[in-house]
């Protein structure tokens, strides 16, 4: 007999059932219960109902008297007991030929399905790579959006020709104020160095002629002393004459 043990869950939890039999025994006692047409505890199993209609009818036929009448009934009997058994069967046998079918169909479906799955990986897979790619082009796009208001925010080329063009003859002007300025400049190098070499040569002067001068009243002192000795000396002969 199956027995089942129901454990009773708290909120929140599930209900378990715990069987006494595993699902291999399971499997033999519903074949079994199949086979017996013992499906249902109420009344005599068909198949033991079989069996005693079977049991009667042999033992009417192994009997010496003239019962002719009996065996056709019991043969009849058995015979739609048979009919009543078999009825079952049958229908079991187109339950498990449809079951069968319907399995077929349930793994060529769990096929199809296990297809798919590879497929939508796959394609999920691709979009994944779409999307890389996708999100690559829009920031290439983005920059040169960027590059394109950039650009618009600057001035026209005719105007940017004209602005390098008046700057080319602002940098010819300064170029040759820079080489006249320059020019002027290495006029005032040589003049100053003129200046110098003639101010050189006027102190050399002077001071040639200090010396000359300095020169000549020593010489002046010199022939003044003289003199003065000279002077000297007569007074001084007279005054012993």
């Amino acid at each position: 007999m199956l027995v089942k043990g129901r454990k009773i869950a708290g909120r929140g939890e599930e209900m378990t059932a715990h069987y006494a039999f595993g699902p291999l025994e399971d499997d033999t006692i519903i074949k079994h219960r199949l086979l017996t047409r013992t499906t249902t505890t109420r009344g005599e199993p068909p198949l033991k109902k079989l069996q005693k209609k079977f049991i009667s009818f042999a033992l009417e036929i192994d009997k010496d008297a003239d019962n002719y009448n009996d065996c056709e009934r019991l043969y009849k009997a058995f015979l739609q007991e048979m009919t009543t058994f078999e009825l079952p069967l049958l229908k079991s046998k187109a339950v498990i030929d449809a079951n069968l079918r319907e399995k077929e169909n349930f793994n060529e479906l769990q096929g199809e399905i296990q297809r798919q799955i590879l497929q939508t990986q796959s394609d999920i897979e691709d979009l994944k790579k779409q999307l890389e790619e996708s999100k690559i082009e829009r920031q290439h796009k983005e920059e040169c959006e960027a590059i394109r208001k950039l650009v618009a925010m600057q001035p026209a080329r005719s105007e940017t020709q004209k602005l390098i063009t008046d700057l080319e003859k602002e940098i010819a002007l300064l170029e040759a104020e820079s080489t006249a300025a320059s020019r002027t400049l290495e006029l005032r190098k040589k003049q100053f160095a003129l200046l110098l070499h003639v101010v050189d040569e006027l102190q050399n002067n002077i001071e040639e002629e200090q010396k000359s001068l300095a020169e000549e009243q020593r010489i002046a002192m010199e022939e003044q002393k003289i003199s003065l000795e000279d002077i000297n000396g007569g007074s001084e002969a007279m005054t012993v004459d």
